[in-house]
């Protein structure tokens, strides 16, 4: 797999986006795999006016030899920079599990406009994902040049949003004279063409900048007033961004696709069947739900959390990088994890008696060597070492993110208490290892036609619950906020012979089989 260099915080609204130095990429190679040659035959529909048009010849289907470039647009969802050497969101993960499935090469390149880049033969590319838009009776864009496109994976709507500090409309009668922007290379305009002309008493304004999060911080910070965005995006960033609300949807129902040139019928067939797949197995529905489900953070603690951010954690970073380093637990998380625990007070005590910065019990610190709960530097690396022990007692075949989310519920509820849950989303036939599955059966715990046949009893089960979800909700805020930690001893071998690392697998351990 191929990649562009981590673009970082490049994507946010306060850094500007080049995507001719972004579009650096370092390979990765997948397991090989031949590909089966299918047979395409296209009809071609004639016309009473003459002739009809020469059709594209087809290409041959893709190879293990072959790379295969695909452009995504970065944004909050699609593909972002999670990590020093590894990227997320919902089109980014698609294209690493298609390119594993197969057996392919693969060069993602960042584009401001994959449609149009697509349109480019000197670009080379076969695939435009993130942000291609297919409403229910129209195609996905204007543009005469011929394109196929893959089936849905995903739908979503145009929303109007604005900044709450000012006016709330509510239909379009209310912002007659009124501006309201787009961006400029969106998908969205050629969909929104229509409604456009429907509207002329409405100041249309079509912006040139980086991305949709760009767009959306500027109606945040109150520079423009009104702005459209597709839902999915507009609920991204709804805990970064605290100053926009969304007024009424604008328009029909839009699905989500890929695009592909003419002659690239039989790389659709693959990508089509490959979505089918991941909808049949689940796969796709963890995707939406880790991508395009979020939980809201109320206005007030989002805005302390963001002053924290800005007055408290720099006194705090180093010792969430130190822990980093010793136990590979990203920082981030560390200090997400900490905010929810302590709001970063490192003298924090509870009336349960856990204390510090991580909340730690007395019982945990004796087992983690007797640290000072107090000391902030002890604090963290205990708890950063507790949650690694976590994530290794469970099954190694349970990946991520799901590894890191049920080891969070144990870190707050113990292991004992999870396996009592996943034991019960198996009795309900649910997968015992998703974070999905094992959140709807944690607080059965709480319930005694429940707890009276688990091994260790009755649990709070619906506080690891809240739990994760708040910390998930800082780690998105801190992973838009605050860059990735760039390890020491990787700053020379980064600028000598940049290469990917592999995430090591956890050892397998007793528990729900």
């Amino acid at each position: 797999m191929q990649q562009a260099a981590p673009f970082g915080r490049e994507r946010f609204a306060t850094r500007r986006y080049n995507e001719t130095t972004a579009a650096r990429a370092t390979s990765h190679k997948l397991t090989n795999q031949i590909l089966p040659r299918t047979c395409i035959v296209a009809s071609i529909a004639l016309t009473a006016c003459g002739p009809s048009p020469p059709q594209p010849a087809p290409s041959p289907p893709p190879s293990q030899s072959d790379a295969i470039v695909i452009l995504l647009r970065p944004g909050p969802a699609a593909w972002f920079d999670a990590t020093e050497d590894r990227g997320a969101g919902i089109d980014y993960e698609l294209v690493q599990r298609f390119a594993q499935q197969h057996g392919l090469d693969v060069k993602i390149v960042p584009s401001a406009n994959p449609m149009q880049r697509l349109n480019d033969v000197g670009s080379g590319a076969k695939i435009a994902g993130s942000g291609i838009y297919r409403s229910a009776t129209g195609s996905p864009s204007t543009n005469a040049a011929p394109r196929l496109y893959s089936s849905t994976y995903h739908s979503v709507y145009p929303v109007l949003i604005y900044n709450i500090d000012g006016y709330h409309p509510e239909s379009w009668k209310d912002l007659a004279g009124e501006s309201v922007a787009l961006l400029a290379d969106s998908s969205l305009v050629p969909q929104l063409s229509t409604l456009r002309e429907a509207h002329p008493e409405v100041d249309w304004q079509l912006l040139a900048l980086p991305t949709t999060e760009a767009l959306i911080s500027q109606v945040s910070d109150g520079s423009l007033s009104y702005a459209i965005v597709a839902s999915n995006e507009a609920e991204a960033v709804r805990n970064v961004y605290l100053s926009f609300g969304t007024g009424f949807q604008v328009g029909p129902k839009l699905d989500l696709v890929w695009a592909f040139p003419a002659t690239q019928a039989q790389l659709r067939d693959l990508v089509d069947a490959f979505f089918a797949n991941a909808r049949r197995d689940g796969t796709m529905q963890r995707l939406i739900e880790r991508y395009y489900t979020h939980v809201p953070v109320p206005r007030l603690d989002a805005g302390a959390f963001h002053d924290q951010i800005k007055s408290t954690l720099p006194q705090l970073r180093a010792h969430f990088e130190r822990a980093q380093d010793a136990t590979g637990v990203e920082w981030r998380l560390l200090a997400a994890i900490a905010y929810q625990e302590s709001k970063w007070d490192a003298l924090a005590t509870s009336e349960t008696g856990v204390r510090g910065l991580m909340q730690l019990t007395e019982e945990t610190a004796k087992h983690l060597g007797g640290i000072d709960r107090l000391n902030p530097q002890d604090s963290v690396l205990a708890a950063a070492r507790y949650l690694h022990d976590l994530k290794d007692r469970l099954p190694a075949r349970i990946p991520e993110p799901d590894r890191t989310w049920l080891a969070l519920a144990a870190y707050n509820i113990g292991i004992a208490h999870l396996e009592d849950a996943r034991i019960l989303a198996q009795k309900q036939k649910l997968s015992a290892d998703t974070w999905s599955a094992v959140k709807k059966t944690l607080p059965l715990l709480a319930l005694p036609e429940y707890y009276e046949d688990t091994k260790f009893g009755y649990a709070r089960g619906g506080m690891p619950v809240a739990f994760v979800d708040r910390v998930r909700a800082y780690y998105g805020i801190l992973l838009a906020q605050e860059p990735p930690l760039k390890p020491r001893l990787k700053m020379l071998s980064d600028i000598v012979d940049p290469a990917p690392t592999s995430p090591q697998s956890d050892p397998t351990v007793p528990g729900v089989k």
